[in-house]
């Protein structure tokens, strides 16, 4: 599971930010890395030329063909690929995206270096992810829960961090926009994979006193103009 479980409202909208700040034009190429069930892919298809949806994990790219099918989208392309050294040539797309997938790379910096390898001149890269305080204590307790609740994740960043992969490429700094999800702590953790299904030791991590309370995620959309020039 990449992200808590979003209602579909709120999802729609988190696309539909991601792809905004893409600023998709007709005649674009685009390519969604860890595009998991393949709703920015499919989102973006809506409104470029071509897209390429890239994850490392089959069943969610069956997924996103099930979901592109139903939408009878023919400009998207799904294939199986590593983010860190995806076949593409240099500069091959106008738009490179990736949603809710970071936190899950051991090597962020890695993917993103290919992000920005993949962006052709005067290209947008867009980075959607979760967010870890700036506050080193504050972060690893978040971290903690979070690979409690989810053994996939690796780390949430900082957006310090994010910003910093941004202009070591030389891409300047980055824009960025930031959203908040709110869910109540019981209803997170029954939606959760805990390690060993122990909701009880999650919950606990979450609210020590087993009280259903507010417990807030913020996470950043953020794209820049790459390669000016």
């Amino acid at each position: 599971m990449a992200s808590p479980p979003l209602q579909n409202s709120i999802a729609d909208d988190i696309v539909a930010l991601v792809v905004d700040a893409a600023k998709p034009q007709p005649e674009d190429k685009a390519i969604d890395l860890a595009c998991g069930p393949g709703t920015v892919a499919c989102a973006l298809a809506k409104r470029v030329r071509h897209v390429v949806g890239l994850d490392s994990t089959v069943p969610m790219l069956e997924q996103a063909r099930g979901f592109a099918r139903r939408q009878s989208l023919d400009n998207v392309e799904w294939r199986a690929g590593d983010v860190y050294q995806t076949p593409f040539a240099d500069g091959s797309f106008d738009i490179v995206t990736c949603r809710f997938a970071f936190h899950h790379f051991e090597k962020p910096a890695l993917a993103f270096a290919e992000m920005v390898r993949l962006v052709a001149t005067g290209g947008r890269v867009a980075v959607c992810d979760g967010l870890a305080s700036e506050e080193p204590a504050k972060a690893e307790a978040f971290n903690a829960m979070e690979r409690r609740r989810d053994p996939s994740t690796v780390e949430f960043r900082t957006l310090t961090y994010l910003r910093r992969l941004f202009e070591a490429a030389g891409l300047g700094e980055a824009k960025v926009q930031r959203f908040d999800v709110s869910y109540l702590a019981s209803d997170l953790v029954a939606r959760s994979f805990p390690v060993n299904d122990d909701r009880a030791g999650l919950l606990a991590m979450i609210s020590p006193p087993y009280r259903a309370i507010r417990w807030t995620s913020a996470r950043t959309g953020m794209r820049a103009i790459s390669r000016l020039g």
